[in-house]
């Protein structure tokens, strides 16, 4: 996927510094949204951003999320597994039908949860966060608010990484709703500001599984934001979604770069950096099965 980068970055902080920062803090979720807070990052050393000054942005408010508790009342018996960062962020659709009402998605959201439990033989649901077709986000896999949970969504590459899927059917010639570019850009966002990383960038990861595009233990170069394809042989995110991928990294820019850079990042290397005053160490939770 090839974008201008510059121009991106640049149209991008002009329509941020027109507003959209501002709306993006001052819009206050409603009674069943909980905007939880991130544990930030875990480890001392983490890629930062490359940023003019060594600074990265101040870290952008979390987007209003509907509870897990609205649509799944009984937890998994097995605890998470939490990983260092979220460094690349994969975009999914569900395959779903695109004719739905709000108070269709918990069942909707169920039937998802229930298909990657029985089918797949997984834990929990794959997708770490859910968009529906109105740009409300919903919390997926257990913990995903709070923490960089390793989820089951992109074969190879689910470590260090985010599953976002928009709930429908996304393939050529279906428009994509402009709050579903919204919400997906704002989560991006926020959770590749947190560990440090910039929707404009690249990052290197390893895969864990030779049924993805690529080899168990080669490494390969994704965007920060990236499709479901470029990862795995499958048509996911559909057509009309994948094309929809600039827009959703230029949305997601344009919320970080429009915070004022407050966070210093030390040198720690070739294109890596770590976070002054951050608490060092981190906490594993007995891991799931793997995936």
């Amino acid at each position: 996927m090839d974008i201008n980068r510059r121009s991106v970055l640049r149209r991008a902080v002009q329509a941020a510094s027109a507003g959209a920062a501002v709306a993006l803090a001052a819009a206050g979720p409603p009674r069943h949204l909980l905007p939880f807070a991130d544990h930030g990052p875990t480890t001392p050393e983490l890629p930062a951003l490359a940023l003019q000054g060594g600074a990265l942005p101040a870290p952008l408010p979390p987007p209003p999320v509907v509870r897990r508790s609205t649509w799944k009342t009984d937890e998994p018996e097995t605890q998470t597994q939490i990983d260092r960062a979220v460094r690349v962020v994969f975009i999914h659709h569900t395959g779903d039908r695109n004719a739905y009402g709000p108070q269709d998605v918990p069942e909707i959201l169920k039937s998802i949860y229930q298909e990657h439990r029985e089918n797949q033989g997984w834990d929990d649901i794959g997708y770490n966060f859910l968009v529906d077709r109105f740009g409300t986000i919903y919390e997926g896999r257990l913990g995903s608010t709070g923490n960089p949970v390793v989820g089951a969504h992109t074969l190879g590459f689910n470590r260090e990484t985010m599953g976002i899927a928009a709930i429908g059917s996304y393939d050529d010639g279906i428009e994509v709703p402009a709050p579903v570019i919204d919400a997906m850009a704002r989560l991006a966002a926020w959770k590749l500001g947190t560990y440090g990383f910039d929707p404009l960038a690249k990052a290197e990861l390893t895969s864990n599984s030779s049924g993805s595009r690529f080899p168990a233990g080669t490494n390969h170069t994704f965007d920060t934001i990236s499709g479901h394809r470029d990862a795995f042989c499958t048509l996911c995110p559909g057509d009309a979604l994948y094309a929809a991928l600039p827009r959703i990294i230029e949305r997601a820019a344009g919320f970080m770069h429009a915070a004022a850079p407050a966070v210093n990042a030390a040198p720690g290397g070739p294109g890596r950096g770590h976070f002054a005053g951050i608490p060092t160490g981190s906490v594993l939770r007995r891991p799931e099965r793997s995936v």
